[in-house]
């Protein structure tokens, strides 16, 4: 059964770029510093130390009123080792003005959806990423992002239209 049999194929060929550890957070912060609308991030782990680096970006991001969504794991699906920080940055987070969405069941996704017209796919975790190898690709495609969001079913979770 095709899963997508109510999208068309694209007319476009979208632009696409990949990025390892040591790219991605240079280019991610440049897409957030060009948002206009909306920013979404989904990130199973969260941690002090990225956090830290993200949250003078996300301050000016909402200081221009641009919304931000963090989705995440609930910290009570994690060890007691990121359990701790990870309800630390939520809070702050949410103190911030980012709307937090927080889900259970081994929550794995690792995304983030620009102006729902860049979307980021990959295994890097966006908030907590330390010293791991890892691998992510830049799409700019309106049809491509909100294919990702309908799939993904973004739009029902809490905050995110």
């Amino acid at each position: 059964m095709n899963l997508f049999k109510w999208f068309k194929p694209a007319p476009e060929m979208p632009n696409s770029i990949l990025y390892d550890e040591s790219t991605f957070y240079q280019a991610f912060m440049r897409d957030l510093d060009r948002c206009e609308k909306e920013v979404i991030i989904e990130s199973p782990f969260i941690t002090s130390s990225r956090m830290e680096m993200l949250y003078p970006i996300f301050k000016r991001v909402l200081d221009r009123g641009i919304k931000i969504h963090i989705i995440t794991r609930d910290p009570s699906d994690h060890d007691e080792t990121i359990r701790h920080q990870a309800t630390n940055e939520i809070l702050f987070a949410t103190e911030m003005g980012i709307n937090v969405v927080l889900l259970r069941g081994n929550h794995h996704r690792k995304l983030a959806i620009i102006d729902r017209k860049v979307s980021w796919e990959g295994s890097l975790n966006i908030l907590s990423q330390g010293n791991s190898k890892e691998i992510m690709r830049r799409i700019e495609s309106i049809r491509m992002t909100e294919e990702l969001i309908c799939f993904l079913k973004l739009d029902k979770l809490n905050g995110i239209r």
